[in-house]
């Protein structure tokens, strides 16, 4: 299928062609970009929520009781769940899967390996969000690794973000004062039911309290006045809370868009996506430099026998772009 029908066959609410499509987008296929550059005019529909914390915070369940949630509220959900990634194929641990969560054909769920990400996210991962988006879909809850404070990726393709702890947990908190606090809009103590729940929330709301207003905030320039991110109590086995998370994450959304952040944080997102792109060309580029000069092999073996230097060589492989630079300048 190309491109054009492919995007075609997005656009018009096709399931196997939103599957094929999202395949097509992580694996990098040939005709990756012209399928995301016909669907890039067709994003901005989407809610997108980002839920990250430590393994065994009940990430799974809570985005399968937000997404029940987000349906019984006749909203359609996309979700895109990171999953570690295998250390010899590089897919995804649990299988690079394509499901309907009970049957749902309104619910889409995809799994992705984080592919050696140490944010967490691979860099498939913001394209599988706006193919969901372009798709129609009005949430998509992007749920991550959980490898601790590296898990900050998540800001740069959700706009809400959510964080989760549980009580008992202070390697959790101690975690957060580490950094990843900064990046929470809402933040979810799970398995509310356990002993040491009430500690818990008490900790996080005073560490909000302490931060002044920088929680959440880093995306806004710091500038986070108007919002102080709740502590939401859950236990997503039984559903409980779910309803005051889903009301805490509408109420962000509206603030982001009555204050013109949510527009802002779409032009970052195009920034840095254009800030990849370029980075994914000019190395495809260099590689191909080095190719021409007998590859990778040839190049060590002449830094081993005392001919050059790698930082001598590597100004050699960027003179060409170098010169092309100083034409186009007139130079």
């Amino acid at each position: 299928m190309t491109p054009a029908a492919l995007a075609e066959g997005v656009l018009a609410g096709d399931q196997r062609a939103l599957a094929r499509a999202i395949t097509v987008v992580e694996n990098r296929e040939p005709g990756a970009r012209e399928l995301l550059s016909r669907l890039h005019p067709h994003r901005g529909g989407a809610a997108v929520v980002g839920v990250t914390g430590s393994p065994g915070t009940g990430k799974s369940t809570l985005v399968d009781r937000l997404a029940k949630a987000y349906r019984a509220k006749d909203l359609t959900v996309g979700v895109v769940a990171v999953d570690p990634a295998s250390p010899f194929s590089g897919g995804a641990v649990l299988g690079d899967r394509i499901r309907m969560t009970g049957g749902d054909m309104d619910v889409f769920v995809r799994s992705m390996s984080a592919r050696g990400s140490l944010g967490g996210l691979s860099a498939a991962t913001a394209d599988a969000v706006a193919v969901l988006d372009a798709f129609g879909k009005d949430r998509i809850v992007v749920e991550t690794v959980g490898a601790g404070q590296n898990e900050v990726d998540v800001v740069r393709t959700a706009d809400t973000v959510v964080v989760l702890v549980t009580p008992q947990s202070g390697d959790d908190v101690q975690m957060l004062k580490a950094g990843i606090l900064e990046i929470g809009d809402v933040f979810v103590v799970n398995k509310a039911d356990l002993a040491g729940a009430g500690r818990t929330v008490r900790d996080l709301e005073e560490m909000v309290h302490l931060a002044g207003g920088r929680v959440g905030s880093h995306r806004d320039g710091g500038e986070g006045a108007g919002w102080t991110p709740p502590v939401v109590e859950t236990v997503a086995t039984e559903g409980e809370g779910i309803d005051d998370l889903v009301a805490a994450l509408d109420d962000h959304r509206a603030l982001l868009e009555d204050s013109g952040r949510l527009d802002r944080r779409a032009r970052e997102r195009d920034a840095e996506t254009l800030r990849r792109l370029l980075r994914e060309d000019v190395g495809r580029l260099v590689e191909a430099e080095l190719s021409a000069r007998g590859g990778l092999e040839a190049a060590v073996d002449r830094i081993e026998a005392g001919e050059t230097t790698p930082y001598d060589l590597a100004a050699e492989l960027v003179a060409p772009f170098e010169r092309l630079e100083r034409e186009l300048a007139g130079e």
